[in-house]
């Protein structure tokens, strides 16, 4: 009994000082949802948000839009297919736990959509001065401009109907240009058409893009770059197209290294698709890649070749049949670089990923998710790379008091090491 009192003055001892307590449980706030957005757009769009986009969006010049981790930006207009223009600065900032998603609806991604074509895609202008997808998910979209798209309007990309929007368009050569940690995915044509800027491009998915068309990166003159550690599979033609084409200045520079290139070049109808393709006085310095079963080798223009101090060094080529491993022995269009591993014969050094099978059929652009290309113990990729060069970003680029470095080079060929 005296037991049964102590308790029950212990719970009215407690509740009286619950009830004493002015301190509020903090209200859980739901996600925003934006049913409709069009137009203009600036400020922040808070994390874990669903913004629908029906028409045409846009950052104003002089403004930003910050994206948080989280977001799902939701292209649900099927007759205008929106584009973004960025005339401010844009921030994309996911999480690998949260990535942002620039996307469609779930009934729209039918095996038909394949290749997207139902948004347009990012179109920065030229006084865009800092543009960065980090953690971000880019998918369905590439659609085909109009007279009255936006981007034609501003002139900006190409300025012409009947051109695929590129996942994104960044031209400033005084502005900044940042991807990492993302995945760009069944995009009609190009990934990212640069056209100026300080750039990194780096540990980022590419996968099903280019219907007819279309490379991964493509970079023209104006931009100094590095581009490192992706993973590229499938694209229509190159996994990177450098040219020093446009006259703008200063020279296009691109530091490419560490990256995975798999079944490149081989849906171009053209002899044009390959792996790596320099042009028209670019300066490339290229180490590390790995190329497995690529339609080429890294491929010049003969008749207009990069600039003569570009470098090629390390790169681990490996093909499945014969025709393919033919196609990367040197010749006038094919470059050969310093301590280049080249198979002479089909099957020869396997490198040894974690989970693909190599046998893969090579205009195959469906993507598996269980694929691994992690290198396995005894690959002959390991310790191939070199590490002892120059990248431009080492330091860092600071962005919006974000300072984002280029990653250091590694030891090995290709963007993945053992697990």
């Amino acid at each position: 009994m005296k037991n049964t009192i102590l308790a029950a003055g212990l719970a009215i001892f407690a509740l009286a000082s619950c009830s004493d307590d002015d301190t509020e449980p903090t209200p859980v706030v739901p996600p925003v949802v934006e049913e409709s957005v069009s137009g203009e757009v600036s400020g922040v769009w808070t994390k874990g948000g669903t913004y629908k986009i029906t028409g045409h969006i846009q950052v104003p010049a002089g403004k930003s839009l910050t994206i948080e981790e989280g977001v799902t930006v939701l292209f649900s207009d099927s007759v205008v297919k929106p584009e973004v223009v960025v005339l401010g600065n844009l921030y994309s900032l996911g999480t690998a736990a949260a990535p942002v998603k620039f996307t469609v609806p779930d009934a729209w991604k039918t095996p038909g959509n394949q290749f997207g074509n139902l948004w347009g895609g990012l179109v920065a202008g030229p006084n865009t001065t800092e543009l960065v997808l980090s953690n971000t998910i880019l998918e369905y979209g590439g659609a085909v401009t109009t007279e009255e798209s936006p981007s034609v309007k501003a002139g900006l990309y190409k300025a012409e109907a009947g051109e695929h929007v590129p996942v994104a368009y960044f031209m400033n050569i005084n502005g900044k240009f940042i991807v990492v940690n993302s995945t760009i995915r069944n995009f009609n044509e190009d990934g990212f058409y640069i056209e100026g800027g300080k750039v990194i491009i780096a540990n980022n998915m590419f996968y099903t893009t280019g219907v007819s068309g279309g490379d991964a990166i493509n970079i023209k003159s104006g931009v100094q770059a590095d581009v490192a550690f992706n993973v590229v599979y499938s694209p229509n033609t190159n996994a990177l197209k450098l040219s020093n084409s446009g006259e703008r200045t200063p020279q296009a520079y691109v530091v490419g290294y560490n990256n995975t290139i798999v079944n490149a070049g081989w849906r171009r109808p053209t002899t044009k698709g390959g792996s790596i393709w320099v042009e028209s006085g670019v300066r490339a310095d290229l180490y590390n890649n790995l190329l497995a079963n690529d339609r080429y080798g890294i491929k010049r223009d003969a008749g207009d070749p990069e600039d003569a101090r570009s470098v090629i060094a390390n790169t681990f080529y490996y093909g499945a049949d014969q025709t393919t491993t033919n196609q990367f022995q040197p010749s006038a269009e094919i470059v050969k670089g310093a301590n280049d591993l080249i198979s002479a014969k089909a099957g020869e050094n396997d490198p040894k990923f974690v989970n693909y099978p190599l046998t893969t059929a090579m205009n195959n652009a469906a993507f598996n998710m269980q694929w691994d290309f992690h290198l396995q113990a005894g690959s002959p990729a390991l310790g191939k790379g070199k590490t002892d060069f120059t990248r431009l970003y080492a330091e860092g680029l600071l962005v919006n008091g974000v300072t984002y470095k280029s990653p250091a080079p590694a030891s090995f060929a290709g963007a993945f090491g053992t697990k």
